[in-house]
């Protein structure tokens, strides 16, 4: 492990230069036990194709952490680990990306992990105890029932969900969750804009608008990445999510 881990965080740590973020040591070690106990698990899982230690720091841990960048907002300090205690639901988190690098990063962070598949989510119960990580839940449900559950309903600052699905349906899933003033936050490739013209009837139905974009690039590691960042501005009809498999059916354009 120990050269896993030295080419890890020497990547990492260069990308948290890309971002302008600092994190304590022990924050980067844990992202490597993380890293490792992904590889250690994905014959198994099958949980992502990418396994040499520096593409994971690139593509599953800086482009997760790239999404701090969302939640800044005037006035904050610059340093995640000194931000003030947020509820964040990841939707379709499959090995834990982004959400547990972002609570790893930001360790007040009040984490719900949404992930229907149950090996994976038996796989992040094993990530959460190994890491000793606190105030961490995870729901082994569709984002449909998670969002018609009133213990969850509109009960979050945030959610987020990276390569999910198309942007109407992906606000079907985040915005029910996410309270009036919190934030949606859809990690998304270049090319947004269709997306974004097809999102509208979307957007006006559950309750959201679009607040922000942020275009990120690091090469030679990431391609370009564009998190859109939509504030929640009414709450959301309580006909919204639909029917488990219906917004991915027909997705409202």
């Amino acid at each position: 492990m120990k050269a896993f881990e030295l080419s890890f965080l020497q990547v990492l740590r260069e990308g948290l230069t890309w971002l302008g973020w600092t994190l304590p040591e022990a924050a980067l070690e844990a992202m490597a036990r993380y890293a490792w106990i992904v590889r250690e698990w994905n014959e198994r899982l099958n949980l992502t194709a990418i396994v040499e230690p520096e593409a994971m720091a690139a593509r599953h841990f800086v482009d997760s952490l790239s999404a701090l960048q969302a939640f800044r907002e005037p006035g904050w300090p610059p340093d995640p680990a000194d931000w003030p205690p947020r509820r964040l639901a990841d939707v379709g988190t499959g090995a834990g990306f982004p959400g547990l690098v972002l609570k790893l990063a930001w360790p007040a962070l009040e984490l719900a992990l949404i992930e229907a598949t149950g090996k994976k989510a038996r796989f992040l119960e094993t990530v959460v105890r190994s890491l000793g990580l606190e105030h961490v839940t995870i729901l082994a449900r569709r984002a449909e029932e998670v969002g018609q559950d009133p213990a969850h309903r509109e009960r979050y600052d945030g959610a987020i969900a990276r390569a999910v699905a198309d942007l109407p349906v992906l606000l079907e899933y985040l915005l029910p969750l996410v309270r009036v003033g919190g934030v949606a936050v859809a990690m998304k490739g270049a090319e947004v804009e269709e997306e974004i013209a097809a999102a509208r009837r979307a957007m006006d139905l559950f309750g959201g608008r679009l607040r922000d974009r942020c275009e990120l690039v690091w090469p030679p590691y990431l391609s370009p990445r564009t998190l859109l960042v939509f504030e929640k501005i009414a709450p959301t009809p309580a006909k919204y999510p639909r029917r488990p498999g219906i917004p991915e059916k027909r997705p409202l354009r």
